[in-house]
This record gives C-alpha cells, structure tokens and sequence, in this order.
C-alpha cells in the first residue's frame, strides 16, 4: 500500500459515507482527514442489520461537516483521482439526492424508514 502524504487530497470512506478531504496527519493504523465535501451521504438505519426494521435501532446518520476531522483507517483512504474538489453544500445536496433516488426505486419498509429519515436530515441540513 502506497503512504499518502501530509497534504493529499484523498477519497475516505467512513462508515457508511465516502468523504473528499485533505490528508492531515498520519496516526500508525489510521490518517486523520479533514472533510472538504461528500462524494456519497451515510446509509440509514442500523448498519448492523442491513434491510432490517423490526427490533433493531433505526439510526439516523448524518453527513460528517465541513472541515470535520476523522480519524479514518488507512485501507478506506485513497488517493482522490478527480481534478476538481466539489463544493461541500452542493456535494452535500447532491449526495443526499441520490440516496434519495435510490430508496424510491423500491417500495420497502426499510428504505420507507430510511427515506423518512433522510427527509428530516434535509431539513437540518438546507432548513
């Protein structure tokens, strides 16, 4: 695996979400990144029991904010391979429309559920 410097502009994936951000600091096992915009927004619900409503706790997942700091695990960082960076509001509404996208294409109790839950992150988010 190629070390990544001090400076990079990287692609992180951090739980469910995948990040832009700029490489800050090396931490033995893990980079710390510093949230510049979001590529692609967290999946709702328990990421434990993927799919699953009943007897589990529906979590509600937001976004990391801009200039964030994380602390994320080496094998989720990579070198990011685009020219431009987005800006963080509008990567921000972009990816919360796909996800969007994606749940209504089908009628589940689940990505009912999630949709709700990022109908309501929405409104925190764009007021």
């Amino acid at each position: 695996m190629t070390e990544l410097q001090n400076g990079a502009i990287v692609k992180a994936h951090y739980k469910s979400g995948i990040y832009i951000g700029e490489l800050l600091e090396d931490r033995n096992q893990n980079y710390l990144v510093k949230i510049l915009a979001v590529d692609k927004h967290p999946m709702q619900g328990d990421l434990h029991n993927p799919g699953q409503t009943k007897d589990v706790f529906f979590h509600q997942r937001k976004a990391l904010s801009f200039q964030e700091k994380a602390n994320i695990h080496k094998q989720a960082v990579h070198p990011y391979e685009e020219e431009n960076i987005p800006d963080y509001p509008t990567s921000l509404r972009h990816s919360v429309e796909k996800l969007k996208n994606k749940l209504t294409r089908r009628d589940t109790d689940f990505n009912q559920h999630a949709l709700d839950q990022l109908i309501d992150l929405e409104k925190q988010y764009f007021g």
